[in-house]
């Protein structure tokens, strides 16, 4: 079984493989809205983390929308110490016997770095949990300079290690997983986010 499923089902090339499985960003942009990625704001409320689907993302988040140059995509720019979501190119997949961790895009090239406390769950993206097209949020943040980030740009990589045993219960609909079969998203705390809608002023 495939271990991330990129657009249009092409397998990643096998130099891709090196020190974890490399994954990339998309800032396309969706195609009913064109939002790419949420930018936080500044200055907010406290957020209760008990209270789920209960803020209004906008009063907490501004869409981000891609640059373009003569026609075509020209990615994002990241502002220096803005906190970005993005969301991964390719839907990531966890074999039940498997956990996978993301590793941090190589900040030897550049001030850019996908926060690495990811961790993914046995069952994330996988058939077996109903998790067909589940894709990798990012959190991302430029440091000191601002950070032109393109499409398909490698941003970080999986590590997977087997488990001594499968277990019992997988990541998944069926024990409540938030984010299970997600996309762009935030998290579970922040109401769905219509396609199309504005931010609020602020």
């Amino acid at each position: 079984v495939g271990l991330v499923e990129p657009p249009g089902g092409a397998a990643p090339a096998r130099e891709a493989i090196r020190n974890g499985l490399a994954f990339t960003v998309d800032v396309a942009g969706d195609a009913a809205s064109g939002i790419v990625g949420y930018k936080a704001r500044r200055h907010t409320d406290v957020i209760d983390v008990d209270r789920i689907g209960h803020y209004d993302p906008r009063d907490f988040w501004e869409p981000i929308y891609p640059r373009r140059a003569a026609g075509s995509l020209a990615g994002i720019l990241l502002d220096p110490n803005d906190f970005h979501i993005l969301a991964s190119r390719e839907a990531v997949v966890v074999p039940p016997d498997f956990a996978a961790e993301m590793l941090p895009y190589d900040n030897l090239v550049g001030e850019f770095r996908v926060h690495y406390a990811g961790f993914f769950d046995p069952g994330f993206g996988a058939v077996e949990a109903d998790g067909t097209g589940s894709r990798a949020v990012l959190e991302v943040r430029s440091h000191e300079v601002p950070f032109l980030v393109e499409h398909g740009q490698i941003v970080g990589r999986l590590v997977y290690e087997r488990l001594i045993a499968r277990p019992d219960k997988l990541y998944g609909g069926a024990i409540g997983s938030a984010y299970q079969r997600q996309g762009l998203a935030l998290s579970k705390h922040f109401k769905a986010v219509l396609a199309g809608s504005s931010p609020t002023s602020g």
